[in-house]
């Protein structure tokens, strides 16, 4: 059972991953339990020939990433431009951190109501949005707006060229394009 747990949860993570004490928490066992079952979740995927994913230690984060042998494939599958669309939450991170620049993960998370940080790799990857420096709060945590590529993508050329804000019907979480309320 916990297997599956690991799994749902390591995808749902996507790229940033889970440490191994936040992963042992949010299971609710000790770490000895946890390393077993991420040992024995690692031989499984790694030997089933089925299974197009593996579980990876990266320095205590563990992630579940595509098998090295399907490299060729997913760069056919991207190149096709069949993953070029973006999902609704990433529209959803994208045009909250559009109207309210600059922005953190945190607050991002808290206009949305879930956890965010899969979308907000999706955009850093495809470069619709950057880092721009740190928010001066305990912690300093980045602080996000979006970029160049952002106006190619929707054919724009400022952000004053965006629905303006009051066409919403609910717009009590959003607050102006400078991030005031």
């Amino acid at each position: 059972m916990y297997q599956a747990k690991i799994m749902a949860l390591l995808f749902v993570a996507g790229d940033q991953g889970i440490k191994e004490k936040d992963l042992a928490g949010l299971l609710e066992i000790d770490s000895a339990a946890l390393r077993q079952n991420i040992e024995e979740l690692k031989i499984k995927l790694m030997t089933d020939v089925d299974s197009g994913i593996q579980l990876v230690d990266y320095n205590g984060v563990y992630k579940i990433v595509t098998k090295n042998e399907f490299a060729d494939l997913l760069t056919k599958y991207f190149k096709a431009g069949l993953g070029s669309k973006l999902s609704q939450a990433a529209l959803e991170v994208l045009s909250i951190v559009a109207y309210r620049q600059p922005i953190t993960r945190i607050e991002i998370d808290e206009i949305r109501g879930v956890q965010s940080s899969g979308s907000l790799n999706t955009l850093l990857m495809r470069r619709l949005i950057k880092e721009n420096g740190k928010k001066n709060v305990p912690g300093h945590p980045n602080l996000y707006i979006v970029t160049d590529e952002f106006f190619d993508y929707f054919g724009i050329k400022s952000i004053d060229e965006l629905p303006k804000i009051e066409k919403f019907e609910d717009t009590s979480d959003i607050g102006d394009i400078n991030g005031e309320s």
